[in-house]
């Protein structure tokens, strides 16, 4: 059973603007202090069989300028790698170019700070939904891998579809969607456009649509 509430509380959300050459884009970006050191963090976000083992499986070559593919969901080209600090990819899904880089700090206390953000352009057609579309699966990602750093497990297996349609599931997507709703609204978002593109894209990601 996973403490729902107390996960969403680790986790630092924030959303805001960039200028890119083709236009503006929004930024989504997610973070939270991992237990462990960051040559171990490092590895198990670049690892491929780690990587199997908390969000996806991967295949191709991750290495800079390499191709890779996470089975299912998105492919991309690895822009940038900069070990054990970060990387840069293009995140390539449904016809539709993005931009992620993941960014590791090493803490004070021997900890380390994971740091993920998602770039998209803006698209007036996209306007149904908030940050929240990319936001959510980001959150689900970061509980796969604390699971995975705090035990060693394979949080694939408590993770699957089976239990993001439970209600525990649900009810994670639901808090995770209201955090990127209070993200965006700090970030200046009206109010009410906020909650109407958090409500349906909660709605989408817990099957309630």
């Amino acid at each position: 059973m996973i403490e729902v509430t107390g996960q969403i509380n680790t986790v630092t959300r924030t959303v805001g603007e960039k200028a890119l050459e083709s236009g503006t884009a929004r930024t989504a970006t997610i973070s939270r202090v991992y237990d462990t050191g960051v040559d171990d963090l490092w590895n198990a976000v670049t690892d491929p069989e780690r990587i199997s083992r908390w969000f996806l499986p991967v295949s191709g070559d991750l290495r800079l300028g390499g191709r890779f593919q996470l089975e299912g969901n998105a492919s991309g080209t690895i822009e940038r790698c900069d070990p054990p600090k970060g990387f840069a990819a293009t995140w390539e899904y449904g016809g539709q170019t993005t931009w992620i880089e993941v960014r590791l700090t090493p803490e004070a206390d021997g900890r380390t700070r994971f740091e993920l953000e998602h770039t998209a352009l803006v698209d007036p057609s996209q306007n149904q939904f908030g940050p929240g579309v990319v936001g959510i699966g980001w959150d689900m990602g970061l509980l796969g891998l604390t699971i995975h750093v705090e035990s060693g497990e394979d949080a694939r297996a408590k993770l699957g579809d089976a239990w993001a349609m439970s209600e525990e599931g649900r009810e994670f997507a639901r808090q995770a969607g209201e955090g990127w709703y209070a993200a965006d609204v700090a970030a200046g978002a009206d109010e009410a456009t906020a909650r109407t593109a958090a409500d349906f894209t909660i709605a989408m990601y817990t099957g309630e649509q």
